[in-house]
């Protein structure tokens, strides 16, 4: 295929040059409506971009077939069968996977535990019974690395009827599941095996990063393209390939979910970004990666600081790392990794990827360069100057691994949408959630709606929120109290 061609953004400049107007939504009519003080802040040109039905950009509006053309193009590009373009990110993407897969089926899906929210909002959603794989929890780490090959076959020795399986690989943290090895025990039962990638869009464009799911033998691959790609926040593609899940049931169910007014200029910035990629990506993906060599070496060189890399892929953690993800031990500073994000966005006005009670972490991109490479380490240089003046870090009682293996007692949907009622924190022991509860970011729920609450978990909770931990989905953020299903009575 010629990887030259855009058809959307061609479309949309041709709409352009022509001048056309249409008598249809958006009733901002190409900014002529829109608040001068928006503009200004916005621009002009977002808004005369915003035409997609009207420039023939939709399929379901139009025979112009640019769309479909764009997802074309896409999959050739990454060497998938089918390609799906959505706009209401990998959220939504990833539902669609575990709806096309596990919807209806009475078996269940296999989930891995450190799955993100969105995962958990599709079982909601879809009624479907989470068979849970436990991932490798590092104690000492305090983090969980993607599920072994091996931990995947017993689940499907636990749950042979299960409908497929889906695995989350690179994590937030980078680290990467051998993909290879748990499609093979997936395809070994005839079963799909769909991943979250979000993290992982660039991967396809260059061979010293780790394994891209559908080389891998992924049947379904969902990435986000404004995670490590150059689209638009909320610009997602999910790809197939194989004859175990049907690719126009997905698409179907991804219509379901799907806005029918998307914004063209997310489908146009992951059709120019699949162009570049095609012809420029392993230029800028190997600047991008000799970049975060030299910097994860100057990092780890200033006092107190340890860039993690070793540790990370020892026998029983992960397949590979991301090397793009620079994941910092700030405890020798003698802070907490919330205290660290927080000065550096206050003093240096720096935002950081990811915090929690122990690390930072800067992801990288290829539009990174020795500029803003300094520009961390410098920042993260001051921080090391100023941390003795910081106080001491209010002590998070993280559980042992096994205390974050929650008891499945109901199927989340039916325990999210079922009687609830509101209870103090100290009565939530023993009773079944309701709302999930995840800290943010990464994103990876510590409670799922179904689960039985227990005193070690809430205790790392409260004490985490008291360290700087950010709670976004319960309905108390102050988890004074917490949403349980309604006890029925005698």
């Amino acid at each position: 295929m010629d990887h030259d061609e855009v058809p959307l953004l061609d479309g949309l400049a041709e709409y352009r040059r022509l001048g056309r107007y249409g008598f249809t939504p958006p009733g901002h009519r190409q900014g002529r409506g829109t608040d001068p003080r928006v503009r200004e802040v916005i621009g002009w040109d977002a808004f005369r971009s915003d035409v997609l039905a009207a420039a023939g950009l939709d399929d379901r509006s139009s025979s112009g077939g640019l769309l479909r053309r764009a997802e074309e193009l896409m999959a050739d590009a990454v060497g998938a069968e089918h390609a799906f373009f959505s706009t209401c990110g990998s959220s939504l993407s990833v539902k669609a996977a575990m709806m096309a897969v596990a919807g209806g089926s009475p078996g269940g899906l296999l989930l891995s535990r450190d799955a993100h929210k969105s995962v958990v909002a599709g079982l909601i959603f879809s009624g479907v019974q989470p068979r849970w794989i436990p991932p490798r929890w590092d104690a000492r780490l305090h983090l969980a690395h993607p599920p072994s090959p091996e931990e995947v076959e017993r689940a499907w020795q636990r749950n042979p009827d299960a409908a497929g399986a889906l695995i989350i690989s690179p994590t937030p943290y980078g680290t990467c599941a051998d993909l290879v090895g748990i499609a093979s025990v997936c395809h070994d039962r005839g079963k799909p095996l769909i991943v979250d990638e979000a993290w992982g869009a660039h991967l396809p464009f260059h061979s010293d990063l780790p394994t891209w799911a559908m080389d891998a033998g992924a049947d379904v691959c969902v990435v986000s393209v404004h995670k490590m790609g150059a689209g638009f926040e909320q610009g997602s593609v999910f790809h197939v390939q194989g004859d175990l899940v049907d690719p126009a049931h997905l698409s179907a169910c991804a219509d379901l979910l799907m806005t029918t007014s998307p914004n063209v200029l997310l489908y146009s910035a992951m059709d120019g970004w699949r162009r570049q990629m095609v012809q420029h990506g392993a230029e800028l993906l190997g600047a991008a990666l000799e970049l975060a060599g030299r910097l994860r070496g100057e990092i780890d060189a200033l006092p107190n600081l340890h860039v993690l890399h070793d540790e990370l892929l020892d026998a029983e953690a992960s397949r590979d790392l991301d090397l793009l993800q620079v994941l910092i031990d700030v405890t020798g500073l003698g802070i907490s990794g919330y205290q660290a994000a927080d000065w550096l966005r206050e003093h240096c006005r720096i935002d950081m990827g990811l915090s929690d009670s122990h690390r930072v972490q800067a992801t990288l991109s290829m539009a990174d360069d020795d500029l803003s490479a300094k520009k961390l380490v410098d920042a993260l240089s001051r921080l090391a100057g100023a941390a003795p003046q910081l106080p001491t870090p209010p002590a998070v009682r993280l559980p042992a691994p096994h205390g974050l293996e929650l008891e499945s007692v109901a199927l989340p949907r039916d325990a999210f949408f079922g009687p609830t009622e509101m209870v103090p924190v100290q009565e939530a022991v023993g009773r079944v959630a309701a709302e999930q509860v995840t800290p943010y970011p990464p994103g990876i729920p510590v409670i799922v709606p179904g689960e039985r609450i227990t005193a070690e978990v809430l205790d790392y909770l409260r004490t985490g929120l008291s360290a700087g931990m950010v709670l976004p989905d319960p309905t108390d953020h102050s988890l004074s109290t917490v949403r349980v299903v309604a006890e029925q009575p005698d």
